[in-house]
């Protein structure tokens, strides 16, 4: 679980005398106590899965592998290769954390001498089998191969560092907006004041487009939204419209509970119009309209100004007669 460790003078720690091992002798296996030195070298700049795949590689050549990896410096790789992006401290460090590593050689020749193989116990030497001309070399991996000591590896297609600088400089202004937009400067980032105006104004239109474009995928989903609701509310009505029209023809149909209601009905109505009901003989008395209401009362007589009323009968006229007879004695 810790970074490899970087190579010391002192170089093997083996305890067993070093003896050159063939490749049929590493592959059966060596006891642990003597693994088999494998030796891998590179630039490794932009350190990536085609990198760690080779190194894989390596480390699984045979069942007891020590892998070591040398890393060119700066200069060495200016030289004879070119400008990296990565300083060759960086690249130690990115090498260190790769899991398959056990040890780092830092400044690492370009060239690999006799010398430089017995110093370190190098065993094997794995690289990929691509000529690798350089240095006034056609193959600068020739001589390792003519001694037996090379195992090569095969390359990941499609990814290399040379194809990571190639999107880069491809898409540099993507690039260059993207990290003026992260708040790095123009000068920092060796843009002209034109051009980072020109990146700031495409940065902003990018935003109204993306504005526009989350605008109409929110639209899109409230249409969508709308339709379902829509579907519901037609699935629903259609469901109650068809509940309300079997509850109208069970209620109002030819053979519905309204008919029976009806039928029931106007029989009942025949029945008591063929046969009537006869009158009560103790009915209560027939009470008088209050349209017709008896005549008030007369108000008492007062005989000293109460005129006789004409007799009926010839007894009823001398009755009365004598009574007023009487009458005017008293007022007198």
């Amino acid at each position: 679980t810790k970074p490899a460790i970087f190579a010391r003078e002192t170089s093997c720690d083996c305890r067993a005398p070093h003896e050159k091992l063939t490749i049929a002798q590493a592959r059966r296996g060596t006891p642990v106590d003597r693994p088999v030195r494998v030796y891998a070298d590179g630039i490794f700049d932009l350190f990536h899965s085609g990198h760690a795949r080779a190194l894989m590689q390596a480390k699984n050549l045979f069942p007891n592998t020590y892998l070591i990896v040398g890393v060119c410096s700066d200069e060495l790789t200016h030289k004879y290769k070119g400008f990296t992006v990565m300083t060759e401290i960086e690249r130690y460090e990115a090498l260190r954390h790769c899991r398959y590593v056990d040890e780092i050689l830092r400044d690492a020749p370009w060239t690999l001498t006799p010398e430089f193989l017995e110093k370190h116990k190098i065993d094997f030497v794995a690289h990929d089998d691509i000529p690798y001309s350089s240095a006034g070399s056609e193959d600068v991996y020739k001589h390792i191969k003519e001694a037996g000591m090379f195992v090569p590896t095969q390359r990941t297609e499609g990814i290399s560092t040379s194809d990571l600088i190639t999107r880069i400089v491809r898409d540099y202004d993507v690039y260059a907006r993207r990290n003026l937009q992260r708040g790095y400067t123009a000068k920092e980032l060796n843009v002209s004041y034109i051009n980072e105006k020109k990146y700031r104004l495409q940065n902003q239109v990018d935003r109204m487009k993306e504005k526009v474009r989350t605008v109409e995928e929110k639209s899109k989903h409230f249409v969508y939204r709308v339709e379902e609701k829509s579907h519901d509310l037609i699935q629903k009505w259609e469901e109650k419209s068809r509940e309300f029209i079997g509850n109208f023809l069970e209620l109002f149909g030819p053979d519905g509970t309204w008919k029976q209601v009806f039928q029931e009905r106007s029989g009942r109505m025949l029945s008591y119009a063929l046969s009537p009901r006869e009158s009560p003989c103790n009915s209560p008395p027939r009470e008088l309209s209050p349209l017709r209401s008896p005549s008030p009362p007369s108000p008492p007589a007062r005989w000293h100004n109460a005129r006789p009323s004409p007799p009926t009968s010839p007894k009823g006229a001398s009755a009365s007669i004598s009574s007023m007879s009487e009458g005017d004695e008293d007022e007198k």
